[in-house]
């Protein structure tokens, strides 16, 4: 009997010490919300969605995205890091780990107020792209790993939907150009590298339009 009270002692603490450390992992929400009012608001806005065409609308993206292009920002051990802005790396500077879990989780916590599409001939070309890419260059659907109405994937493909087209504009011709290196597999740099400046701002207009 006596073994039988220390064994599910042992296991009970053995579980406590499970949900404390699954707990100590949790991101903490409320230290995001005050880093996000404090580092990020300026920008991105206090909720993520931010006002300026220049900057991404942060609110309702994957979390899992969120900390990887922070992480990407950050130098590492005197190397370039994966994704290169001047102002991005002196603010991801300043975030721990912990930090940037916690402002990952918050922002991809908050509701997206989206951007609009606003040229309709742009947007019906950006459909076509956006549903069946381009063939005769090889360029493969974006709804093939952004999803039909540009949700994405958590931990794969960002969601897009709502996202200014400005923006978009901006990333596409950042990874044509090889200015932006962050894509898994150079798979971004191999589909931008094959579109016109039309094409990337037809699928860019008709992003900014999904919901």
């Amino acid at each position: 009997m006596n073994r039988m009270l220390a064994a599910m002692a042992a296991t009970g603490l053995l579980w406590a010490a499970q949900v404390a450390a699954q707990d100590a992992a949790k991101p903490d929400l409320a230290k995001g919300e005050q880093l996000a009012k404090q580092v990020c608001a300026a920008c991105h806005g206090a909720d993520g969605n931010s006002v300026a065409p220049t900057n991404p609308k942060l609110a309702g993206q994957h979390e899992a995205y969120l900390y990887k292009q922070l992480a990407n920002f950050k130098s590492q051990e005197g190397k370039k890091p994966a994704r290169e802005n001047a102002i991005m790396a002196g603010m991801a500077a300043i975030l721990s780990a912990a930090d940037m879990r916690a402002l990952a989780a918050y922002y991809a916590s908050q509701s997206l107020r989206p951007a609009a599409a606003s040229d309709k001939t742009l947007t019906a070309l950006g459909q076509k792209l956006w549903r069946g890419g381009i063939a005769e260059k090889g360029v493969a659907a974006c709804a093939g790993c952004h999803g039909p109405v540009g949700a994405g994937i958590p931990g794969q493909y960002p969601h897009l939907s709502g996202q200014f087209a400005e923006y978009v504009d901006a990333q596409l011709k950042a990874f044509r150009s090889g200015a932006r290196a962050n894509d898994p597999n150079g798979m971004m740099r191999g589909v931008a590298a094959r579109m016109s400046d039309e094409e990337i701002k037809a699928v860019a207009e008709y992003a900014a339009g999904l919901r």
